[in-house]
């Protein structure tokens, strides 16, 4: 008898306002799964913002949004619908 057998992951899904951001990189730093990396790009303030290089591997864990000091990143849960309608048209 399996009683965690139907729990699936929460993905989440990571937003970040570039120009907010000052570059501290703490979401970069503590994110458990190594999900972001600073970017190369400058913001309009001239700092170097985090981009998402491992989407799915993010666990929702909100570390990232909860350390940001200029709150310029959070998270969503990853919409199930996406991957239902996937599951749907490969039943088809």
């Amino acid at each position: 008898m399996s009683y965690f057998g139907d729990l699936k992951p929460i993905i989440g899904e990571v937003h970040i306002n570039k120009d907010r951001c000052k570059g501290c990189a703490f979401c970069v730093e503590y994110c458990p799964r190594n999900i972001l990396e600073l970017s190369e790009e400058f913001n309009i303030k001239g700092y170097h913002p985090p981009f998402v290089k491992k989407s799915e591997e993010c666990c929702y864990c909100q570390l990232c949004e909860t350390i940001c000091p200029e709150f310029a990143i959070f998270v969503t849960v990853k919409e199930e619908e996406e991957e239902e309608g996937e599951n749907v048209e490969s039943r088809s």
